[in-house]
């Protein structure tokens, strides 16, 4: 984990992504689809550092995924050092976040509730 890395725009855990070995994370611009994206675009028209900031339960661009809408309401509720300190035990635990290409084990959830209490506990 690259906790340095943190949480992106979107939600999505830059601190854990095998996608980019040498991107630095979503503020860095190196994202490949930085230049696209409508989370970054939506939350820098707002004057936010990530979607997570705003008050508005929205599902645009990558928002409109479960990992990453999911990711966005914990943080909302815990906190960015508590999703992090999650995502580090679960990784500890063998919870990956890639395990086929971009997709991994909290990809595998259709409800948000059960995707939170996943990264809460590790378990199913």
């Amino acid at each position: 984990m690259k906790r340095e890395l943190g949480i992106a725009r979107c939600g999505l855990a830059c601190c854990l992504c095998s996608e980019n070995i040498t991107c630095k994370g979503c503020g860095s611009n190196e994202c490949p689809d930085h230049d696209r994206c409508e989370n970054k675009t939506c939350s820098m028209e707002k004057d936010l550092p990530a979607c997570y900031m705003c008050q508005e339960d929205c599902k645009k661009g990558l928002l409109n995924k479960i990992k990453p809408y999911a990711f966005t309401v914990f943080v909302k509720r815990y906190g960015v050092a508590k999703l992090l300190d999650c995502l580090e035990e679960n990784e500890k635990k063998g919870i990956a976040y890639h395990r086929n290409g971009i997709n991994g084990d909290y990809d595998e959830f259709d409800d948000v509730e059960r995707l939170i209490h996943f990264i809460l506990t590790g378990t199913r």
